[in-house]
């Protein structure tokens, strides 16, 4: 029966979870209110279907896992210490005194330390998905406030991280007075050979191997290499160095997103990453007794009054304190104001190490749920809020004295590579001869290109020639984000068999809707179908071959320049259809 539990909790909490995440996205939700409320509904507390819940935490154990290492894969360095004069202090700032605050519920609740602290860390960092859904809904993701935004939950979530090893370190046989200060040092030495480890020898190792693997032009291949990475060296981490998983998953997709196919791992390799996600958040509301709202309303309130107001006051203060005006300032506070995946993932632990109690599991499912439900509607409020005080001279001079320096610098320090002018940036899709030469034809006439390709050896080639070149499958929105579609003025697929063309029309439509898109396809059959993805023109090496011969043969026969000329315009038509007529298909060599 074990093998059939396992299918059903498979395809009753997925079935559940893609019920309510449809629903939920479709009122304007983050899908993962829909995720909570669906292992909620397949869960034991629940009437109907009940899921089990241990084969269930087991398959979110490795949610967590590819969770972490996705965390470790867009962690950047140096987006970090763009803003690291706001987001370093900001967010350890807000993190203890929130930390503080859940403490002081938990105590007044009747909570030891140990719970209590826990407790409030849980409440202290917000969560990625959240953060990053209602900053790209609201446009705020590539500006100032959303950079900040960013350096400041990366700062939350390596606290976190730390967190996560320490926990199992203190208390697993629990704190003693006498063996914390050892406790400490042998907790920090493993820790320090894991990381000297896998820096050391990941570092060259797994580049290495991906080099091979990316070789063999096998994308199953590479994912399967990716998540073998992931798994192994996670699991490899709690084996030899006897520290978390969790840690050991981070450290992974750093490594691997410091090498050179950090995208490519992101785009093909994790989609996988959101399945066990889902996975991960069903069993959690699992977890959620749904009696226990009624039963303790009190202490969700309090909790509820931490996250979304206690939480973004002391943000919106650190902020104008590091002197950034009001607006940015409560923008960030507003983003931060919710609890999501990290909550979860310390949440569990302190109960598998049986510091937290249901109680406590309970509050903060409920309170995650309801933050992340209300999260985009505050954050619609940021501007009216700042149109009312600008209405009020004192207020407003006072929230934003000297604060607009301070944004001007921050300003100045933000790459300004997507802010060129549209029609001097282009995206060409491949590099073999057609490629070569558009981008030689482009950098001539000042029209910066940047490069697709999947070829490895290539993308460094042209990095070293000073061409921006992207490693990553076009067909992926990742990919065509990352080489800057949603600001470019063209879209050049030079490669004549690619499978996915249409697929990567689309894509570059929904970024760019004003991008001009010059496609190339071997053979006339598929023009429609370009035409309706989206071509502005399309260039067929079937067809201009045809038009080559006829014009040969008339040569050949003696035919004048007129005939010439007028035979291929018709042979243009018989092929082409009358697009030549509205100009949204051009002719080209192949």
């Amino acid at each position: 029966m074990h093998g059939l539990d396992l299918i059903l909790t498979l395809t009753g909490g997925l079935t559940a979870a893609l019920g309510l995440g449809y629903v939920t996205h479709r009122l304007g939700l983050s899908p993962i209110v829909g995720y909570l409320l669906a292992g909620t509904l397949v869960g034991p507390h629940t009437p109907g279907f009940v899921a089990n819940p241990a084969l269930a935490e087991q398959l979110a154990e490795i949610g967590v896992i590819l969770l972490m290492f996705g965390v470790g894969l867009q962690f950047h360095l140096d987006e970090l210490l763009a803003v690291r004069r706001v987001a370093l202090p900001g967010a350890i700032a807000q993190s203890l005194i929130s930390t503080m605050l859940g403490a002081g519920i938990g105590r007044a609740f009747g909570w030891n330390w140990s719970a209590a602290f826990v407790f409030g860390i849980a409440l202290s960092v917000a969560s990625t998905v959240v953060l990053i859904r209602v900053l790209s809904d609201n446009r705020d993701l590539h500006t100032p406030t959303g950079h900040i935004a960013v350096g400041w939950l990366v700062v939350e979530d390596l606290f976190t991280v730390v967190v996560l090893v320490l926990l199992p370190a203190l208390f697993d046989r629990g704190p003693s007075s006498s063996g914390l200060t050892m406790t400490l040092v042998v907790t920090a030495l493993k820790v320090s050979g894991l990381m000297a480890f896998t820096f050391l020898v990941g570092s060259r190792a797994i580049p290495l191997l991906l080099d091979h693997v990316a070789a063999l032009r096998s994308r199953e291949l590479f994912t399967l290499t990716v998540l073998v990475l992931a798994l192994g060296i996670a699991v490899g981490s709690a084996l030899l160095f006897g520290v978390s998983m969790a840690l050991g998953a981070f450290l992974a997709g750093m490594v691997v997103g410091r090498s050179d196919y950090s995208l490519r791992a992101a785009s093909e390799a994790l989609p996988m990453r959101d399945a066990f996600a889902v996975l991960f958040f069903v069993s959690v509301g699992m977890l959620l007794d749904p009696h226990y709202l009624l039963d303790a309303p009190a202490l969700i309130a309090a909790t509820l009054a931490v996250v979304i107001l206690g939480k973004p006051l002391v943000a919106t203060i650190m902020v104008l304190l590091l002197r950034y005006p009001f607006k940015v300032g409560l923008a960030v506070a507003v983003a931060l104001a919710q609890i999501g995946e990290f909550s979860f993932i310390l949440a569990a632990l302190g109960r598998d190490l049986g510091i937290l109690t249901t109680a406590a599991m309970n509050t903060i499912v409920a309170v995650s749920i309801i933050s992340i439900v209300i999260n985009p509607l505050l954050y619609r409020v940021v501007s009216p809020v700042e149109q009312w005080t600008s209405r009020r001279p004192a207020l407003w001079r006072m929230l934003n004295r000297m604060g607009q320096q301070s944004m001007s610098a921050e300003s100045d320090r933000q790459p300004s590579r997507a802010q060129l002018d549209a029609s001097h940036r282009a995206v060409i899709v491949g590099y073999g001869p057609t490629g070569r030469t558009a981008t030689r034809l482009l950098r001539e006439n000042g029209i910066e290109p940047t490069v697709i390709e999947l070829n490895m050896d290539t993308i460094r080639r042209l990095r070293d020639e000073g061409v921006t070149a992207v490693y990553g499958d076009a067909s992926h929105r990742e990919t065509l984000e990352a080489a800057g579609v949603a600001n470019a003025g063209n879209l050049i697929l030079t490669s004549a068999g690619m499978g996915n063309t249409q697929e990567v029309i689309r894509l570059a439509r929904e970024l760019n809707p004003e991008i001009h898109v010059l496609a190339r396809t071997a053979y006339l059959r598929d023009l429609d179908a370009l035409r309706r993805a989206g071509a502005d023109y399309i260039f067929s090496g079937e067809g201009e071959v045809a038009l080559a011969l006829t014009e040969a043969i008339l040569h050949r026969l003696g035919a004048t320049p007129e005939q010439v000329d007028r035979e291929r315009e018709r042979v243009h038509s018989e092929l082409f259809g009358r697009v030549a007529e509205d100009d949204r298909v051009g002719r080209g060599g192949s």
